[in-house]
């Protein structure tokens, strides 16, 4: 059954793939940040393993929410490695292993992106397609993410 919430058909089409492309991003990271969590080595090896491993667990949660949330609009949410791919701004790097600083520099970069991106996203939910529940969940994502990018940042202080 479509939900009948007070936002067209057709704004709802673009919410969800504001959504899809922001679940992709969420995905695309936390594979990063995983990789990194598993392959950090050198001086400050167990915090920044530690600190990867809470950044991951965040956008773990995150991610679930952002495909629930899609749900909650009454679509279908992507789900495979190839979607996620193919809808993110984020990019992988296989077969490469950076060290420590060049691994917080690349998750700094990847969230300030997902930060302009979900900025834009915010005013487009709510002025464009009508939707302030949307708005509002993206402007928390966001604000986790530059909470996130400023204690990445710290390490370059």
């Amino acid at each position: 059954m479509k939900p009948n919430i007070g936002i067209s058909d057709k704004n709802l089409g673009h919410v969800v793939a504001v959504l899809s492309t922001v679940l992709a991003d969420e995905m695309m990271l936390y594979v990063k940040t995983r990789k990194f969590h598993w392959n950090v080595a050198g001086e400050s090896f167990m915090e920044l393993h530690k600190l990867f491993e809470k950044i991951y667990t965040e956008l773990e949660e995150s991610i679930d929410e952002i495909a629930e949330r899609i749900n909650k609009l009454g679509s279908k949410t992507i789900g495979t490695m190839n979607e996620f791919s193919k809808h993110s701004s984020i990019k992988e790097s296989p077969g490469k292993y950076p060290s420590s600083k060049e691994m917080i520099k690349e998750l700094l970069k990847d969230n300030e992106t997902i930060i302009q991106l979900l900025r834009k996203n915010v005013d487009d939910c709510s002025d464009k397609f009508k939707d302030a529940g949307s708005a509002d969940f993206l402007t928390g994502l966001m604000e986790q993410h530059e909470t996130t990018a400023w204690i990445l940042r710290r390490y370059f202080a």
